[in-house]
């Protein structure tokens, strides 16, 4: 028997297997957990019509509860992600379903192979510099504590990738965007994980992505952000999706948080309601 041919993460084979097939319809086999993880988070293998890929699978009897989300729900929520990223035409998150898997319903998402630092051929996206300017190249998001009684500036890429994505975060309400979800691929996509902290009704933007705060979008954006705005209205084929996955009132606010962007043509700024920046930042 022949070894299953391997899928690239947004690829299609020649034989038609598209990634969104072979997560939905192939076996899954857990071959371990990702253990710092807060909730199980268990990487597995999928398999369909000879074709087979790494992944990752977050069962919903996995999920810790959140004193501000509905329990069993961020494995939802995580493909809406996806949805929206899909919408926008970005494709930052990568392929991900609902599908029922060994220890039941979950998320499964497609794996990203991402070198782990610049060394071993990975972008370097964030980054702490002494001084108080970020430098050619960088966005300051703030100073850190870095021991000793000292400080120094974090900051972030200037890089086009991450500005689409600080404009998803800002439409999905992203409560947990670390440095750690950022995945760059050797084929020199971006790719962004970990979404079961979004499209909370109340805001709760935390992020490392603050480096355009307050400055006009790019009108690739605006663009995005009027076809999702068209695609959002009641009776579209996203806004049905969206209600299988998040509640009434999410999907309201979402329309809202679209129509502010739209409104203002500003990347948005910390609200000072919240933290706004997540802890661990990494």
């Amino acid at each position: 028997m022949s070894a299953p041919e391997r899928i690239p993460p947004r690829g299609v084979t020649p034989g038609s297997v598209t990634p969104h097939e072979l997560l939905a319809k192939g076996e899954l086999t857990v071959r371990g957990r990702i253990a710092e993880a807060s909730n199980a988070v268990l990487y597995c293998t999928v398999e369909y019509a000879g074709v087979s890929a790494a992944c990752v699978y977050k069962p919903v009897a996995g999920e810790q509860p959140l004193w501000d989300f509905p329990d069993g729900t961020l494995a939802q929520r995580e493909v809406a992600a996806y949805e929206l990223s899909e919408a926008m035409g970005w494709g930052l998150v990568p392929p991900t379903v609902l599908r029922d898997g060994p220890y039941g319903p979950g998320m499964c998402q497609m794996w990203i192979d991402a070198p782990e630092d610049a060394e071993e051929g990975g972008e370097r996206l964030l980054a702490l510099v002494e001084g108080a300017e970020p430098g050619p190249g960088w966005k300051a998001v703030g100073l850190a504590d870095v021991g000793g009684d000292r400080t120094a500036l974090l900051v972030h890429a200037d890089d086009e990738r991450l500005r689409r994505l600080a404009v998803l975060d800002a439409v999905i309400n992203n409560g947990d965007r670390k440095g750690g979800h950022l995945l760059p691929a050797a084929d020199g996509r971006l790719y962004a994980i970990d979404h079961g902290v979004t499209f909370n009704a109340d805001d709760k933007l935390r992020t490392l992505l603050w480096g355009w705060a307050g400055e006009p979008l790019t009108e690739e954006a605006l663009e995005a952000l009027r076809r999702l705005s068209a695609n959002l209205a009641d009776g579209s084929p996203l806004a049905g999706r969206l209600a299988e996955l998040i509640t009434p009132g999410e999907i309201e606010a979402l329309r809202g948080r679209v129509a502010e962007l739209l409104r203002t043509g500003r990347h948005r700024e910390p609200s000072g309601q919240w933290p706004a920046i997540p802890w661990p930042p990494v």
